[in-house]
């Protein structure tokens, strides 16, 4: 029987993405895992692997396509010893026009008498088994749990997936090895308020001249999601100023010892830390509004905001508290470059108990950022500056920054935001203590 390839779900928040590209062409051979096409979801171009073998019959969805809804058939797939052609046919069978009473079909033409079948007995419908995952070599599984499955040694042919054609997923390894679940956003909390839908926006109708650029997946996904933060979360705002010196001296006295192993330090690297260390200190600021719950996390996965062509990513590095600078600032490379090249994995910017934005870069003084749900804070690094500061009670000289941080004050009160903007403060001013 020929197998339909769907457009597949590739992130959570993903409702319909962009072909953007097939890699393979009709009758050529495919085996499980094979790369089929790159997709561009709302997040990062991804690559789309086969989970069955056969033959490219029909490729129905043309490269380009804009708009492709999750769960529409992009392609058909012929089994082992089926026709090609005949696998073909079959899509273009599901939509052929129904005759209409009074002899027409859909297109107002009139039907053909062979149209009008006989009435016979009518079949019953086969009832279907539940979807079970194949066993042996034909285990059907994505890509992330035959990757997670081999790192924590679970048999995936022992498994029963749960993903769609009984397909093994990461929560299946997860149940399986015992992993805690992912905890579910606050717009899936029972006790949440329906969204109501964003009114349409007026084409602008204007004399001046104008490019109109198409909106990509990424830039509509950023538009829906920050509209929804500014509107359902409310915000509060804490700002403190920061010396820097301290921390600029011991980068420095860093990055020398550390040239032998190739490795450079930012400041951006030692901040991620700071604010780590931070909410494992201030637990209250650690944590995600779900709704009825108040989600306390036990480790401080921070995200980091990435510029890319397309918009802004978010890179996380997970357990930032617990990991060394040398560590985070390696992790941190690889993971901006990757995100600049649209080939980061969901697992690697899904998630994270808490951000962190710097355009200090940009010579931006303060600004204040938008919470990215469902986390409950954002921590926003503006640039360090020469500016007269009171150090030791005289008045300086000194390298100072300002900080902002952005609270979802149905989750956290006033008083520990300012907790943790103490405790930030005083770790990057004093930033030996980030490191015992």
């Amino acid at each position: 029987m020929p197998i339909e390839l769907k457009m597949p779900a590739l992130s959570p928040t993903m409702e319909e993405g962009t072909l953007a590209k097939w890699l393979v062409k009709e009758g050529d051979t495919v085996s499980a895992g094979d790369l089929l096409a790159e997709i561009e979801t709302d997040k990062a171009t991804m690559e789309f692997e086969a989970v069955d073998e056969g033959t490219i019959a029909k490729i129905v969805v043309p490269e380009g396509t804009d708009g492709v809804k999750v769960g529409e058939v992009i392609a058909v797939i012929a089994g082992e010893g089926e026709d090609a052609g005949a696998a073909a046919q079959a899509p273009k069978a599901a939509k052929e026009p129904v005759a209409k009473e009074g002899g027409e079909t859909g297109a107002g033409q009139p039907a053909k008498e062979e149209a009008a079948p006989t009435p016979k007995a009518e079949a019953k419908p086969a009832p279907q088994a539940a979807p079970k995952a194949d066993t042996g070599d034909r285990v059907k599984a994505s890509p992330l749990a035959r990757r997670l499955a081999e790192q924590k040694g679970v048999d995936l042919s022992s498994l029963t997936g749960s993903g769609p054609g009984g397909r093994i997923v990461k929560a299946d390894i997860d149940a399986a090895t015992g992993a805690p679940k992912k905890a579910a956003a606050p717009a899936a909390a029972p006790a949440a308020a329906p969204t109501p839908a964003a009114a349409p926006v007026a084409a602008l109708e204007t004399e001046i001249p104008h490019e109109a650029i198409k909106l990509s997946n990424m830039r509509k996904t950023i538009a829906r999601r920050l509209t929804e933060s500014k509107q359902q979360i409310p915000h509060i705002y804490l700002t403190v100023d920061i010396q820097l010196d301290a921390l600029l001296k011991l980068r420095s006295e860093l990055n020398e010892s550390l040239k032998g192993r190739g490795l450079k330090l930012s400041v951006n690297d030692m901040l991620i830390k700071a604010l780590a260390v931070s909410l494992m200190e201030v637990p209250e600021c650690n944590v995600s509004f779900a709704g009825d719950q108040l989600l306390k996390f036990q480790r401080a996965d921070i995200s980091v905001a990435v510029s890319i062509p397309n918009g802004l990513i978010t890179p996380i590095i997970v357990g930032a508290d617990t990991k060394a600078l040398s560590a985070i600032a390696t992790e941190m490379k690889d993971l901006a470059g990757r995100a600049k090249e649209g080939k980061l994995q969901p697992h690697e910017y899904q998630g994270g108990t808490a951000s962190i934005s710097n355009m200090g870069m940009f010579g931006i003084k303060a600004f204040d950022a938008v919470i990215n749900p469902p986390q409950a804070m954002i921590m926003a690094i503006g640039a360090g500056e020469k500016r007269p500061y009171v150090v030791n009670d005289s008045l300086q000289i000194a390298t100072v920054m300002s900080a902002t941080g952005s609270f979802d004050h149905r989750a956290i009160d006033g008083a520990d935001g300012a907790k943790l903007m103490q405790a930030f403060k005083r770790l990057v001013e004093n930033p030996l203590g980030m490191l015992a």
